[in-house]
């Protein structure tokens, strides 16, 4: 089946709340057991975020926090297999050299440690526990635009 074409956008949560928190509880609460309470941490109006739709269909989405730190990136599941966390990422890379970031930061769960590796994303801490998932931090060198 072809679908339409993806569309990702860069938004801010005043423009696109609904969108994402319906991603995001589906994938982190629902799916993954994340507490509200740490899910909605108080940063998303200072983020950025990205967006992905399918047609008129919010299917990704991912934070990018002013301290350089990538988060809360997340795949419906029907959606995923389809190439589009790694169409976000390379958004926020995209993003992070051409605001002239050093680096991203991430705080990764363990089991999509290999995914951001092919990004050339490294480990920079032991694993540990958040919110009842194994995450380790990695950490990505932005070469300038």
């Amino acid at each position: 089946m072809r679908y339409p074409e993806p569309n990702l956008n860069i938004v801010s949560w005043q423009q696109a709340e609904v969108s994402l928190r319906q991603i995001r509880e589906q994938v982190f609460m629902q799916e993954q057991s994340v507490p509200a309470e740490l899910e909605w941490d108080g940063l998303d109006a200072e983020a950025k975020h990205l967006l992905l739709n399918i047609g008129q269909q919010p299917v990704a989405c991912a934070r990018l926090l002013p301290t350089q730190h990538l988060g809360r990136m997340a795949v419906l599941p029907e959606w995923r297999g389809k190439g589009l966390g790694r169409r976000l990422m390379q958004c926020a890379i995209d993003y992070a050299q051409h605001h002239a970031w050093h680096a991203i930061h991430i705080s990764a769960q363990i089991q999509a440690q290999g995914f951001y590796q092919r990004f050339g994303f490294t480990v920079t801490s032991e694993p540990y526990l958040d919110a009842g998932i194994w995450h380790c931090d990695m950490r990505l060198q932005i070469s300038p635009a």
